[in-house]
């Protein structure tokens, strides 16, 4: 099987030991399986079968350049949520057409190189963004392919930070407002409306909110058509759940299943941004203990060079990732909280872990973090980005090196 290895020890990423990666490059290091990433993709892909459909990958869970290669050349299109994505996309040999531009707060920079460079749908998020582009496509003579993003009012069972769809969110248009936007935008000369869009939320792990949703956009569609609106699409964002303590989750084939199934009566092609899922188990962070404190209940601080400027989703989220220990060590299992070096008293990696007390030195790794780990380091403290790995056919290469101080400073003066 493609990927991490964790039991027996020692731990490997398809053959290849991330202690060894540590020790030759230093930490804080990414590593990630190549062959994962491209197993998760296909099997996304295979799952929603032979229904019309695209897979667009979401820049923003990993926008790594050897990452997004890697996905273009398995067949994916991306989603992006930024003109820096847009340009990661285009860098990686992405073809305008294949990219969906996404983003509640497009810069009018932004919609200005989305028209040029003819994206293949430029999600819309109001009617004041559909007005915008439909001015600049008219001033250059083109018709800018936009889809309306809609919010259905549906909220999602996540964590509130990561839930986008409900309508307290500033994400979309109402969906009460959403059939005058849209035909207000496919009468407009500088536009075509090719399709409709929502995205609920991320981390998804039940059915309810992806089915309601799913529905609920295929009959909007169709009311649409039914109105005269032609479309090719219906995108249903992404938000597919992985699991990040080992519990069972919602299995790709019931997910897929759902999509396809309400869609299919519209006939409309099927579009899905999933991000995390592909990319989220795939890749781990490593980190050396550079300290080890004794609390007064019995319990030790476990201080590494890796923290919120490295992963930010357990000081930002809560989350909660599992750890292995790159080093064998015997003795009492105790409760360390293992924590960063930033001075936040929100830079955790994660509290309450029982193992046996590490060493100054010692290595640790963090799993599941391919998704929304490098994508949202920081510079923060000061500290240089981390370096990324990618093991790949038994070796592994460097996509990313370490940021020095040169680097930090460039922008400066």
């Amino acid at each position: 099987m493609a990927g991490f290895t964790f039991s027996p020890h020692p731990v490997t990423c398809d053959g290849v030991s991330p202690a060894a990666l540590a020790a030759a490059e230093g930490t804080p290091l990414y590593v990630y399986s190549a062959a994962l990433i491209v197993d998760r993709y296909r099997a996304l892909d295979a799952a929603l079968g032979a229904y019309p459909h695209r897979v667009h990958y979401a820049l923003k869970a990993n926008s790594t350049l050897g990452i997004v290669r890697l996905l273009q050349s398995a067949g994916s299109a991306v989603d992006a949520n930024s003109g820096g994505e847009v340009a990661v996309a285009r860098r990686a040999g992405v073809d305008p057409r294949d990219i969906v531009f996404t983003g509640v707060g497009k810069t009018a920079a932004e919609l200005e190189e989305a028209v040029c460079i003819g994206v293949g749908a430029i999600n819309a998020e109001s009617a004041g963004e559909v007005d915008r582009i439909d001015r600049i496509a008219t001033a250059r003579g083109v018709r800018a392919r936009v889809a309306v993003r809609i919010n259905p009012g549906i909220e999602a069972d996540s964590h509130p930070g990561i839930v986008t769809g409900g309508p307290e969110h500033k994400f979309g248009v109402p969906i009460e407002d959403a059939g005058a936007v849209c035909r207000d935008a496919a009468g407009r000369p500088g536009l075509a409306l090719v399709g409709v869009h929502a995205h609920v939320g991320s981390q998804l792990t039940s059915l309810d909110a992806v089915a309601r949703t799913a529905s609920t956009m295929a009959r909007f569609a169709q009311d649409l058509r039914d109105a005269g609106v032609a479309l090719e699409h219906v995108d249903l964002g992404g938000g597919l759940g992985i699991s990040y303590d080992g519990s069972p989750a919602l299995a790709v084939a019931e997910y897929a299943r759902t999509l396809v199934e309400a869609v299919a009566p519209t006939g409309l092609t099927l579009l899905v941004e999933p991000g995390r899922w592909i990319v989220g188990p795939a890749g781990a962070l490593v980190a050396t203990v550079v300290d080890v404190k004794p609390q007064r209940d019995g319990r030790y601080f476990v201080v590494l060079d890796a923290g919120m400027s490295e992963l930010l989703r357990p000081a930002l989220y809560g989350a909660r990732h599992r750890l292995e220990r790159l080093n064998e060590r015997s003795g009492p299992t105790v409760t360390c909280d293992v924590v960063g070096p930033i001075c936040e008293t929100t830079d955790v990696i994660r509290l309450g872990q029982s193992m046996p007390l590490p060493e100054v030195g010692d290595l640790l790794l963090v799993r599941d973090a391919g998704a929304y780990g490098s994508a949202m380091a920081s510079n923060y403290n000061r500290r240089a980005l981390p370096a990324e790995a990618l093991v790949e056919g038994g070796a592994w290469r460097m996509i990313r090196r370490r940021q020095t101080v040169e680097d930090l400073l460039a922008c400066e003066s």
